[in-house]
């Protein structure tokens, strides 16, 4: 029984790590593609990566390791079962004599059966949260087998050096079987999940301007910078090691100025003068004119704006000695914007700018105005 419930623990652990790794990464597409959120579609994308995670498990794991040509000696399989329908043979062997109580919960019965449940959720995935048809949803759930049984065949295409289980064209075909059903079932086991097509026709209606957003849009600032400083950290070590110099280590001008200046001070110099994160959010800030219209600010406004917001935080961020002061000032313009008008924040309600959807026209009014569909 252990065999058959180790893969599902590592299933959810491994699948809800895999989803932290990509829930910012989740959230701007999400914001991108449909210009909202939505709770469930994060919901399903978690839900994903645990089965995702539980099919390799189940398929492919565990992987020999230690003496590879030894333990192929001792444990490597004989190639693969072609025979098409093989398990109805075997079936009726294994079971002879029994009832049919205790051929149901026969070993040879249950794979079949379990080989067919595992792609089950392929199918109500490809279709019921991708989106994709019938046709489409169980030709991927095929590929998808074919790929396992393939790298089961060959070893992970030659690396163990021999097949470390049995690819079996029976299973190609019940795990296919399994995604056609999964497909049939889609629309009722998932009728509560908002479909990619009704999300994305509301993709150009300005919507309000809240505090997840504006966090949201933070975070993605700051860890994109994260990520940049890193990138180029890695591949500078990468140019010294294929230059034969593994000693050699990338100037903070790289890993810190750069990405900084990049990401965090630029931004509020050009265009609508919106950061990344911002970006990412379909926010971006504006001033009122003197006619009462929403514009985009004088290049004064905008470095006093940028000055008390990102640009800031980069400014702080890169110079030694200065580590308690950026955290404070962070822990300030994060909280301050819960409780400032329009959730704008400190650095707007610095410069007198107003926080806007990014598809708000530019126009007289308030800024915070929406059509009532958005609300």
């Amino acid at each position: 029984m252990v065999s058959w419930t180790w893969p599902a623990w590592v299933g959810v652990i491994g699948g809800l790590a895999l989803f932290a790794g990509l829930f910012l990464p989740a959230v701007v597409w999400q914001s991108r593609r449909f210009g909202r959120l939505s709770a469930l579609r994060l919901f399903g994308t978690a839900a994903l990566a645990v089965y995702g995670v539980a099919l390799i498990a189940y398929t492919l794991l565990p992987l020999p390791s230690g003496d590879l040509a030894l333990w192929c000696a001792q444990h490597g399989v004989d190639g693969a079962q072609l025979r098409p329908f093989q398990f109805l043979a075997d079936i009726r062997r294994e079971t002879a004599g029994m009832s049919l109580v205790a051929a149901a919960k026969s070993i040879v019965v249950l794979q079949v059966v379990f080989n067919v449940l595992l792609f089950l959720p392929w199918g109500i995935f490809a279709r019921g949260f991708a989106g994709w048809g019938v046709v489409r949803s169980t030709v991927t759930a095929a590929l998808a087998s074919l790929l396992i049984e393939g790298t089961q065949y060959t070893g992970v295409f030659g690396l163990i050096g021999c097949s470390y289980r049995i690819g079996d064209v029976d299973d190609l075909m019940t795990n296919t079987l399994g995604g056609l059903l999964g497909a049939l079932v889609a629309p009722l086991v998932m009728r509560w999940m908002p479909r990619p097509a009704d999300l994305r026709r509301g993709r150009g209606t300005p919507r309000p301007v809240t505090t997840l957003r504006r966090w949201l849009g933070m975070l993605v600032d700051v860890v994109s910078v994260l990520l940049l400083g890193t990138a180029l950290g890695i591949g500078w070590a990468l140019i010294g090691y294929l230059a034969g110099d593994r000693t050699l280590t990338a100037p903070d001008l790289a890993t810190t100025w750069f990405p900084a200046a990049v990401l965090l001070w630029l931004p509020p110099l050009i265009g609508s003068g919106a950061s990344l994160g911002q970006r990412a959010m379909w926010l971006e800030p504006r001033w009122r004119s003197a006619t009462g219209e929403l514009v985009h600010g004088t290049l004064p406004r905008r470095l006093l704006r940028g000055a008390c917001g990102a640009a800031g935080w980069g400014v702080l961020g890169v110079l030694d000695g200065w580590g308690l002061v950026l955290v404070l000032f962070v822990i300030t313009t994060v909280v301050a914007v819960p409780f400032s008008r329009g959730h704008r924040g400190l650095s707007y309600a610095v410069s007198g700018a107003e926080l806007v959807d990014a598809r708000t026209p530019l126009r007289a009014g308030a800024p915070d105005a929406m059509p009532a569909v958005a609300r």
